[in-house]
């Protein structure tokens, strides 16, 4: 527990790093914009992200991590009235979990006032690797708040958390990286996981498109729920991402940090 932190963010940063490189030597879409423009401001939400984060922390100590070791100290929870082995417990939080931000991805698009917030994060008019860390700070600290509650419904062990947030921050990290996979490489892993390809739908311009593909990890709840679109109508290559802002106002930090309280 005392180097979850740490950890993490070595994972985060190394994969980033290696998503980056391919993107760099291999990319899937030539871009629009210049990746230094993008990035500064895709970076900047990631480092206002993780302030709101660390004062929440202060405020509200018990994050998703506390919340299941607390959790488990006052013997709430599913798991905790369950004597399951802790394998079979984890495997069954992390399904349980990333089903819970499937269904959080889905309602933003369906609520009004969650939209707004949500869109800062498709208005991005390229999609690469950054676009992962592209979200308000308002969403972010909702998002929180929801998988605090599911912890304190589930009852996980904590590893299980760390595990979760470990592998929905790389798979997230993966389906928006700008990479090309082999079609019988990308056929054979989105049975299991979304791919850059299949994600990449949801960010297309067109309403129809980018409200379907909702998992980040798993791609069998788009499946069950009849939310999953295989191929874009246009074409990988011939796709337009983003929302109606194809200008270069989404790489623009006030603008985007703003786009929620605008009237449009």
């Amino acid at each position: 527990m005392e180097n979850e932190a740490f950890i993490r963010l070595g994972i985060f940063l190394g994969l980033f790093l290696v998503l980056a490189a391919v993107e760099a030597l291999a990319p899937r879409r030539v871009r629009t914009q210049t990746r230094r423009r993008r990035w500064v401001t895709n970076w900047a939400f990631t480092v206002a992200n993780t302030v709101l984060l660390r004062a929440l922390a202060v405020a509200l100590p018990l994050l998703a991590v506390g919340a299941a070791v607390d959790a488990n100290a006052q013997g709430w929870g599913l798991f905790n009235l369950l004597d399951l082995p802790l394998w079979i417990e984890i495997f069954a939080a992390i399904l349980i979990l990333d089903l819970a931000i499937w269904a959080q991805h889905l309602i933003t698009h369906k609520v009004p006032l969650l939209w707004r917030l949500h869109r800062v994060h498709h208005a991005d008019v390229d999609m690469d690797v950054t676009t992962a860390i592209r979200f308000h700070p308002v969403e972010i600290g909702l998002s929180m708040l929801l998988k605090i509650g599911v912890v304190y419904l589930l009852g996980p062990a904590a590893i299980a958390v760390i595990l979760f947030e470990i592998i929905l921050n790389g798979t997230a990290m993966f389906n928006h990286a700008n990479i090309r996979l082999p079609l019988w490489l990308d056929a054979i892993v989105r049975r299991v996981l979304v791919t850059p390809d299949m994600h990449r739908v949801h960010h297309s311009v067109h309403r129809h498109e980018h409200d379907s593909n909702y998992g980040f990890a798993l791609s069998i709840w788009d499946r069950m729920f009849g939310t999953y679109i295989a191929q874009p109508a246009a074409g990988h290559d011939e796709m337009q991402v983003g929302l109606e802002w194809q200008d270069n106002r989404p790489s623009q930090l006030g603008w985007s940090m703003s786009l929620p309280f605008t009237r449009k």
